[in-house]
C-alpha cells in the first residue's frame, strides 16, 4: 500500500517559478514532493499583506473557483509557503 504513515513527512524536492509581470500576480510555480509527484499551477500573488502562495484551482460553471489540490492543514499549507517564497525570491534576487 503506498501512502504516508504518521510520523513520516512529505519533501518538497524541487521548485521551479517562473516570474510574470504583472500587478498581483507574481509568478507561477510547480512543486515536486518526494522526486515524485508534482502540483503545477501554484501562484504567488501580491495580497494586502504580503505575498502569498495560491493553491491551482479551476473555475467552475458558476463562477467560482474551487482548489484542485491542497494541503490538508496548516502545517503543511505553511511548509509549502515557506518553501516556495523562498525560491521565488531566490528567483527575483537572480533576475535583478
Amino acid at each position: 500500500m503506498l501512502g504516508i504513515g504518521q510520523g513520516d513527512v512529505m519533501e518538497v524536492t524541487e521548485v521551479r517559478v517562473f516570474p510574470v509581470q504583472e500587478e498581483r500576480l507574481k509568478a507561477y510555480v510547480a512543486i515536486t514532493f518526494d522526486h515524485c509527484f508534482v502540483v503545477r499551477d501554484l501562484k504567488v500573488i501580491n495580497g494586502n499583506n504580503g505575498l502569498f502562495v495560491a493553491m491551482p484551482s479551476k473555475k467552475r460553471k458558476d463562477g467560482t473557483y474551487r482548489d484542485t489540490a491542497h494541503p490538508l492543514n496548516s502545517q503543511t499549507r505553511q511548509m509549502i509557503e515557506s518553501v516556495v517564497l523562498e525560491e521565488y525570491n531566490r528567483e527575483i534576487q537572480k533576475s535583478r
